[in-house]
């Protein structure tokens, strides 16, 4: 399998997202806000097919699009205090609205790539801005992640106790909408939310301490992509949904196991 050049690309490329994408889903989840990938997913389906409709690079013009519903998101946020899910709903609706639009005026061919992820249209320019994003994702969380950590428990206290609550929540926003846009080439569009938040799932039923946490969502996040692009490579189906259903897997597994070692533990 890892003869051919382009599932080298795909493995370089699924393993950088699986580090990604579950500490970005990993604040996400315990700030109540997964449901924000899902609407910058989106979003970054209406910019990749506006990208088709001009001839740009589609990945370029979702980054930019998922950017702007992100700033969107905080400013509507804002507006609507006491109803803040309304400006999600917004922005989908909006993001969704916008690609079908752009979907019919045609030379969108390639759209069901980016909807479900594909391996062998991986390019070498996916790999460089995936590994430079990437890194500036991670580097970026390292920087801020005790204010992010005070933040994703409580944010009035953590507002009081001198966090910049304002600069790191519209900050942290951008971080999603490149997290959501850069992995849509392998996971798509429509899939990139389930690789944030499952493996999260999967490591908060086993999971000490809040650094744990962090470090069981990777692992679940590597392990599923590592299974999900071998699957895709031998059963000829789609990157996403087998990266997905891999994911899946392991929740299930860890809550059978779980059940079996509290039934052990209760008394006779």
């Amino acid at each position: 399998m890892l003869s051919y050049g382009f599932m080298q690309k795909s493995f370089i490329m699924g393993i950088m997202i699986a580090l990604i994408a579950p500490t970005i889903g990993y604040f996400l989840v315990l700030r109540r806000q997964s449901i924000i990938g899902d609407t910058l997913s989106h979003v970054a389906l209406s910019g990749a097919a506006f990208g088709m409709v001009t001839n740009s690079y589609p990945v370029y013009t979702a980054i930019l699009f998922a950017i702007i519903a992100a700033l969107g998101i905080e400013g509507l946020r804002k507006k609507y205090e006491n109803y803040a899910e309304l400006s999600l709903a917004i922005v989908l609706s909006a993001g969704v609205g916008l690609a079908s639009v752009l979907i019919s005026l045609g030379n969108t061919q390639g759209i069901l790539s980016y909807l479900f992820g594909s391996l062998a249209l991986v390019t070498n320019q996916d790999i460089f801005l995936v590994i430079i994003l990437g890194i500036i994702v991670l580097i970026t969380i390292s920087f801020f992640y005790e204010g992010l950590f005070y933040i994703s428990f409580d944010e009035e206290s953590a507002y009081l106790a001198g966090v910049p609550n304002r600069f790191i929540n519209l900050f942290f926003s951008i971080l999603v909408a490149l997290t959501v846009a850069i992995s849509m080439r392998i996971v798509g569009v429509l899939l990139i939310s389930s690789l944030m938040v499952l493996p999260v799932a999967t490591s908060l039923l086993i999971a000490t301490s809040f650094k744990s946490g962090l470090i069981y969502s990777n692992i679940f996040g590597l392990i599923s992509v590592i299974i999900g692009l071998t699957l895709s490579f031998y059963l000829d189906i789609a990157p996403g949904g087998s990266i997905v259903l891999s994911a899946l897997l392991l929740l299930i597994i860890v809550i059978v196991f779980e059940n079996i070692k509290n039934k052990r533990k209760k008394p006779a």
